[in-house]
Parts: C-alpha cells; structure tokens; sequence
C-alpha cells in the first residue's frame, strides 16, 4: 500500500487568491505608469530600450513596465493576467524569479538587436515569454494537470503567439516576442520541478 499526500483545499485556495491578487495589482501598476506617463506628457517612454545606447541601460529591466498608450497597455494586460496568474499559482516567489529572467533576456536581447533609432517597450515580451514558460512547464515536470493548461493555453492564443514571432515592419518588435518565447521555455526546461511520488507507508 502507499500514500501520498493530498494538499488541502484551504491551501489551494488561498495561493489562487494570492495569485489573483498579485495579478491584478501587476496590471494595475501598468495601467497607472501609462496615466503617470500621460500626465508627464509621456516622460517615461524615454525610459524604453534604446539599442546600443550605454546611457539608457536602464530600459533592459524598465520596459515591461513602460507602454506607448492605452491601447497598448490594454493588448498586453489580459494575457498578462492570464499566464501570470496560473504560473503563480505554483509559487509567488518561482513566478516573480522566472519574469526576471524573462524580462533581462528580452531587455538585453532588444538592446543589442533591435534596429537603430528605434526605442522599444511594452511588456509583450514577458507576455511571450510567460506563454512559453505555461506550454512547457507541465510536460517537463510530468504534472497532467499542468499539461493540460498548457495544452488549453495553447489552442487559444497559440495562432496569436506565432503570428507575434514573424518578422513584420509594422511597427512591431517581434524580435521581443521571439526572444521572449525562447527564455521562457528555457527557463521551463531549467527549472523544473520533479513531479511528485507517492511515499510508502505501512498497510494498517
């Protein structure tokens, strides 16, 4: 006979709650930068990554938090929610550490890539980046639930996420997304968690 142990409703409860709520404080802060930004008569976008500008490092960890416009803010902000929220619901702690990563990787990745007088923003590349990290994570660490988002994830913004990858000269960093996509299957591969086994007991 073995057994496992089953996590309790109450803790699953309240780390989904936790998640909602740091989720949506997130897409807050953005949609307040961008009211911020408007009412400095758009001071902040300066701060965006300017490529190969040693003066304007500061956009590498700064342009996930910095969009040009509402409607910009707005494209990234559900997709935000949504991959943010069901990869916190694994950890606060493992999701704020792999948008690190996934943030630095787009950051510098832009600042050594992105054309010439150009000046980039947004957090569409975390966004790609967060979608692979959903993808892949329940397939390396052999949890069916995880795969499953993944897998649902997948049919609903996979067409999205490809098309944001092509090469476009619409305006459009896709060089960011596809930077962002790649760090965040990498950063699913890497730190994997093993899936849990069940703990011998004795028959009673």
């Amino acid at each position: 006979m073995s057994t496992t142990t089953v996590e309790p409703r109450r803790t699953r409860t309240g780390r989904a709650k936790a998640a909602a709520q740091l989720m949506v404080g997130w897409v807050a802060l953005l949609w307040l930068i961008e009211l911020v930004d408007l009412l400095t008569g758009h001071a902040l976008d300066g701060y965006g990554v300017a490529p190969r500008d040693p003066d304007h490092l500061i956009g590498v960890v700064a342009h996930p938090f910095l969009h040009f416009g509402f409607g910009h803010v707005a494209a990234n902000s559900w997709p935000l929610l949504v991959f943010g929220f069901i990869a916190a619901l694994s950890g606060i702690r493992r999701l704020l550490a792999v948008s690190a990563i996934i943030t630095l990787a787009v950051g510098v990745g832009a600042w050594l890539i992105a054309p010439p007088d150009t000046l980039g923003a947004g957090a569409s590349g975390l966004v790609f980046g967060l979608f692979g990290y959903v993808v892949v994570r329940g397939f390396v660490e052999r949890k069916p639930l995880n795969a499953l988002t993944g897998v649902a994830v997948a049919a609903v913004w996979g067409s999205t996420i490809f098309f944001g990858v092509l090469p476009t000269d619409s305006g459009v960093g896709w060089y960011a997304h596809l930077i962002g996509l790649v760090a965040g299957v990498l950063v699913a591969l890497r730190f994997r968690r093993p899936a849990a086994t069940a703990q011998p007991a004795l028959a009673v």
